[in-house]
């Protein structure tokens, strides 16, 4: 539009799509969920509603669609309005607003069109345009995915003989020239000499930031650390606590071993066990001794080594992860701790 552009994922809400919900929703910022108006709630609608919240999409629209078929009748949004209302109390959903619409006329979708006159709300496209672009709580704890270290070894340039930079970037908060900083797992302790973009240096970086340190010690450091300020750092862990969606048509082993990759980090680990399965019709827990494609459970990780994980609720980086088959390389599973 003239204001904005717009990535658009779409996920159809039969269950055997529910990984594909799930990639799409980890990184979206508000989520669609269209409803026909005459068959209201739905199993599926309760689905994706589940995951959005599950993966911590802020904001939500709910879209009655197909009013035509309706008679555009009040009473009949009203009613799912109510519904929903009822279902999403259930899933901590804050931020989520309803509009009638019929997409086969266009109305309320850019226009208002001459049929829901009852309807004082935006149109679709207005609440798009006027949503927050981004999350509005982001987290204040400094968190810095090592990618790459960059050691030039160019002998033409004396000066880059002890170039030692740390490639990554700023997955949350901030950090500025003299800031103490630890590096972890390892727990070794420093101080920011320098913050480079593109060669050119800057006096802080801030979240989503893609930028090089330099610090004033010599420390070893690799890809998979994470740089954090000393004043915050958190305690790295070898077992966590997740929710896990499982993505491969092969189930989920306890007896095998699989690589967890956590932001630039990975890890071998083992299931230690699956505290329940949820059902997500009914959002019922129910015990289970593995998991298929699809399922959604609680589980405990234990890992080979730790990793500097956040709650996934504080942080989206670092409270997440992948689960990767070490046989196929293939990604068999996506987790959010806490």
């Amino acid at each position: 539009t003239g204001r904005r552009k717009y990535i658009i994922a779409d996920a159809p809400g039969h269950e055997q799509y529910t990984r594909n919900m799930v990639t799409a929703a980890s990184t979206a910022n508000l989520a669609i969920i269209l409803v026909d108006a005459r068959k209201g709630v739905q199993v599926q609608t309760r689905r994706h509603s589940y995951l959005a919240s599950l993966v911590g999409i802020p904001h939500l629209i709910v879209a009655v669609n197909k009013m035509d078929l309706v008679d555009y009748d009040q009473a009949s949004f009203e009613r799912i309005k109510a519904d929903y209302l009822a279902f999403a109390g259930q899933l901590g959903i804050r931020d989520v607003r309803f509009i009638p619409l019929s997409a086969l006329n266009g109305d309320m979708i850019v226009d208002r069109g001459e049929r829901l006159g009852w309807y004082q709300g935006p149109t679709l496209l207005e609440i798009l345009e006027s949503a927050p672009a981004a999350h509005t709580e982001r987290a204040e704890n400094f968190r810095f995915p090592v990618q790459f270290v960059c050691r030039p070894h160019d002998s033409a340039n004396p000066e880059l003989h002890d170039y030692r930079g740390f490639m990554g970037r700023v997955e949350s908060g901030e950090i500025t020239v003299g800031d103490a900083v630890t590096v972890l797992p390892s727990g070794a302790s420093s101080r920011v000499k320098a913050i480079e973009l593109g060669g050119v240096p800057l006096p802080k970086a801030i979240h989503e930031q893609s930028v090089t340190l330099l610090l004033e010690d010599e420390i070893d450091i690799s890809r998979g650390d994470i740089i954090v300020k000393s004043a915050e750092a958190p305690e790295p862990v070898k077992q966590i606590d997740a929710t896990v969606c499982w993505l491969s048509e092969t189930p989920l082993s306890p007896a095998r071993t699989y690589l967890v990759r956590h932001t630039t980090r990975e890890v071998k680990a083992r299931l230690a066990k699956i505290d329940y399965r949820l059902e997500l019709n009914t959002l019922a827990h129910e015990p289970a001794s593995g998991l298929a494609m699809n399922d959604i459970a609680r589980v405990t990780l234990k890992l080979a080594q730790p990793i500097v994980a956040d709650r996934y609720a504080d942080n989206r980086a670092t409270g997440a992860f992948i689960i990767i088959d070490e046989s196929t390389n293939n990604t068999v599973g996506a987790g959010m701790i806490g």
